[in-house]
C-alpha cells in the first residue's frame, strides 16, 4: 500500500512535515509513505488548468494518482487553512486524481480546531472518501523536527501512528472493488 501524506507547511522545521515523516518511520512494512509539501505550485488559476496544467501540478496529481490514500497533517493560520495548502488543494478539485481518493487527517497540534473544521468542510466537499473518523492527535507544538521525530519513536507514540495507519489501510482495503 502507498501513502501520499501531504504536509499543509512550508517551513522547512515544520511540526506536520516531521508527524509526517514520523508516520513513515513507524509505517515499516504496513505502507509505504511518501511526504510532500505544496512547494513550488503555482497560484490557483482556472484559465491554466489544462490539460495540460502547468509541469509543477501534473507532477503533484501524478503522485496523488499513484497512491492508495492520501493522509493530511496541516496547520492553522489566523484561525484559516495556510495559503499554499489551499492552493494545493483548489489544482486538485476538478481532477480525478482527487475525486474518491481515500483521505484521514494526523494532526499535530492540541489547538486548531478552526483549520480542522476546514479541513473536513473542504475535503468532505472534494472525495466522498474522506474519513473523518480516522484522525489521530500528536502534541508536538514547539518542539523541533528532531525533538518530534525522537518522541514519535517512543514506544506509545509509535504504536499510535500504527494504529491509525491500520485503521486507514485497513479501511482503504476494505472499500476496493474487486477487479
Amino acid at each position: 500500500m502507498h501513502l501520499l501524506a501531504l504536509s499543509g507547511s512550508l517551513r522547512a522545521s515544520s511540526t506536520n512535515t516531521a508527524l509526517l515523516r514520523g508516520l513513515k518511520a513507524a509505517a515499516r512494512d504496513a505502507a509505504t509513505v511518501e511526504v510532500v509539501t505544496p512547494a513550488g505550485l503555482p497560484l490557483f488559476d482556472a484559465d491554466r488548468e489544462g490539460p495540460p496544467a502547468p509541469p509543477e501540478v501534473e507532477l503533484f496529481a501524478a503522485r496523488l494518482a499513484r497512491a492508495d490514500g492520501l493522509v493530511i497533517s496541516c496547520p492553522e493560520y489566523v484561525h484559516a487553512l495556510p495559503g499554499a495548502f489551499k492552493n494545493a488543494i483548489d489544482w486538485m478539485v476538478s481532477r480525478p486524481e482527487i475525486i474518491g481518493k481515500p483521505v484521514a487527517l494526523l494532526h499535530g497540534s492540541h489547538r486548531g480546531e478552526d483549520a480542522l473544521a476546514q479541513l473536513r468542510l473542504v475535503l468532505g466537499t472534494v472525495s466522498q472518501n474522506f474519513w473523518p473518523d480516522i484522525h489521530a492527535r500528536f502534541h508536538l507544538i514547539s518542539m523541533t523536527p528532531e525533538a518530534i521525530a525522537a518522541h514519535l519513536g517512543q514506544p506509545e507514540q509509535r504504536a499510535e501512528l500504527r494504529a491509525f495507519l491500520g485503521a486507514f489501510t485497513t479501511r482503504i482495503r476494505a472499500t476496493r472493488t474487486p477487479e
